[in-house]
């Protein structure tokens, strides 16, 4: 975790150096804060690797790095807005400091600055990151859109909810990775491979994601455990548990779904006590399992040397370990 560690610092010191100035102030300080307030930083740190792994040199790809966290949290903006969320990372959101409108343009601004930063990289395959860049940023949109439209559809299965999340979640680590292989001249074959890996990465990763929310350590996880359930949010818990109820236990679940309660803690040990009768986090525990030990089979087919796969392998499997 070494090799990691210094990766990680490189990014925080390259945040906090680039700082973005421009007028008025009002527009460029949400970017300074959204950027500021921390982060996992794994979608920049899986471009450095990737690129590492295929012989490329990560202090060249800086740019891109950085261009990928800058769009993460443009989306993460624009999420706080969509979804009323008042707080990010334990501080307030954008839109609480500066206002909706504000918060939609710094938003906006921030997708620029990606593309501004991607641009700064030199590359002759710039058009080709460009448009790799491109597509992914729409499918998360897509992504997002699709999340939004289930708070209204009462008919959705978990098949169709890991498609969300690949799109939404999934598609930019994956992004990360091919956009690192591709900048350091990997073939075809193998970006794509790397692609795939961050793939199978991001949907085990959001899925572990969704039982931290019910089932992890608010030390660890930084909020309140339970949040999901309050705004009756339908991930792949919910829908497992819909699904693998009886008669009695639906019954049950309408009564709280949907309802809002001056008692939460309430609401959340019902649900829950749900959940556990009919052993859904084990159920999600499996299936984010699958996805991590695909990734894993995917890494082993790729043409990288041993050392190079074993460093992206001890930090993908940090992350699958914050839950097992």
């Amino acid at each position: 975790m070494e090799r990691v560690k210094q990766y990680l610092n490189q990014i925080e010191t390259e945040i906090t150096r680039r700082s973005f100035i421009g007028h008025p102030a009002e527009l460029y300080d949400p970017l300074n804060y959204m950027m500021l307030l921390g982060g996992k930083r794994l979608r920049p740190l899986y471009l450095l690797l990737a690129n590492e792994a295929v012989g490329g040199n990560p202090e060249e790809v800086m740019h891109a790095a950085l261009a990928i966290e800058v769009f993460h949290n443009f989306t993460l903006m624009h999420d706080d807005i969509m979804d009323n969320a008042p707080k990010r990372r334990g501080q307030d959101s954008v839109y609480v400091r500066w206002g909706v409108p504000t918060a939609i343009l710094s938003g906006d601004l921030m997708l620029v600055e990606a593309y501004k930063l991607i641009c700064e990289t030199e590359t002759p395959k710039l058009k080709s990151v460009l448009a790799l860049f491109s597509k992914t940023a729409a499918e998360v949109c897509e992504g997002q859109q699709l999340d939004m439209n289930f708070e209204s559809q009462s008919a959705i299965d978990t098949n169709e909810y890991v498609e969300m999340i690949r799109l939404k979640t999934a598609v930019l680590l994956a992004a990360a990775l091919k956009m690192g292989a591709m900048l350091g001249e990997a073939d075809d074959t193998l970006a794509q491979g790397l692609y795939d890996y961050g793939i199978h990465i991001g949907i085990g990763f959001q899925l572990m994601d969704d039982i931290l929310d019910i089932y992890g350590d608010e030390k660890m996880v930084g909020k309140r455990p339970g949040g999901d359930i309050l705004s009756d949010k339908k991930t792949f818990l919910l829908l497992k548990t819909i699904e693998l109820a009886n008669s009695a236990q639906k019954e049950m679940l309408n009564q709280w779904l949907g309802k809002t309660t001056d008692e939460p803690d309430e609401k959340i040990a019902a649900i829950k006590s749900l959940m556990d009768d009919l052993q859904i986090r084990n159920i999600a525990l499996e299936k984010s399992h699958f996805y991590f030990e695909t990734a894993d089979h995917i890494l082993d087919g790729l043409d990288i040397a041993q050392d190079k796969k074993d460093l992206l392998r001890t930090y993908t499997l940090w992350l699958k370990a914050r839950i097992s």
